[in-house]
């Protein structure tokens, strides 16, 4: 029997992207709370694994070569996850390559950008219309990107889901809180359906969905923004 892969985790979505992938590949897990709120991400035996003071991250007893291996960053675990399994990550290299392009795409576009509007709709202490306007602009951008990929794909990359829909989909899930609107984007609509469909999606999405807090707490603040 597999050890269990340990996740580092906290109900975020750069959390769930793990969490989705775990249960999609079907792959054991056991978790480790990163109570973000709460300042866990500094403590120093995370920081030995997730020098960055950001999670997700993960051990794997079972890594290469039969012995334990650590990573952090949500891209990184995602594409070791799709290499020690087989799964969601195309059937040959061209396959791959239009899989780590999107990744990427998510990574440094519609996960920082869409990240930037959270923090200036919802938690800035101050009213700042030009970054508001700036992020919010530019999530809407993206997002018209990934419509029109999908008007030619079932999925992000074509008939299969695969792990650059697991990076993408707890972001855009959230469009409302960014304040855009699908209405004018229905392939992104229908996507965004399509995954709510899949019960590795559900279940990695509800990991312990109950700690998923109010944001605008004064401590919380001050410990995730430095306020």
């Amino acid at each position: 029997m597999r050890e269990p892969i340990q996740l580092f985790y906290w109900p975020t979505p750069n959390g769930w992207k793990i969490s989705i992938a775990l249960e999609e590949m079907g792959l054991p897990y056991d978790v480790s709370l990163v109570d973000i709120t709460n300042g866990d991400q500094f403590a120093p035996e995370f920081l030995n694994i997730s020098p960055n003071n950001r999670m997700p991250a993960i051990i794997d007893p079972g890594g290469p070569g039969g012995t334990p291996v650590s990573l952090f960053e949500s891209g990184a675990i995602l594409q070791y996850l799709a290499r020690k399994t087989g799964q969601f990550y195309g059937a040959d290299e061209r396959a791959r390559l239009v899989v780590d392009q999107w990744l990427m795409w998510q990574m440094g576009g519609v996960g920082p950008m869409a990240g930037q509007a959270h923090h200036f709709l919802k938690y800035a202490p101050e009213d700042l219309p030009y970054a508001k306007d700036r992020y919010r602009n530019e999530v809407a951008r993206l997002y018209g990107v990934l419509d029109r990929q999908l008007a030619e794909n079932e999925y992000v990359t074509g008939p299969d889901c695969t792990i650059s829909d697991m990076a993408i989909w707890p972001w855009a899930s959230l469009w409302e809180g960014q304040q855009q609107v699908v209405e004018d984007k229905p392939h992104l609509a229908r996507w965004l359906e399509l995954m709510w469909s899949r019960p590795g999606v559900v279940a990695g999405r509800a990991l312990h969905a109950e700690l998923r807090g109010d944001r605008s707490d004064t401590k919380a603040q001050q410990v995730l923004f430095g306020n």
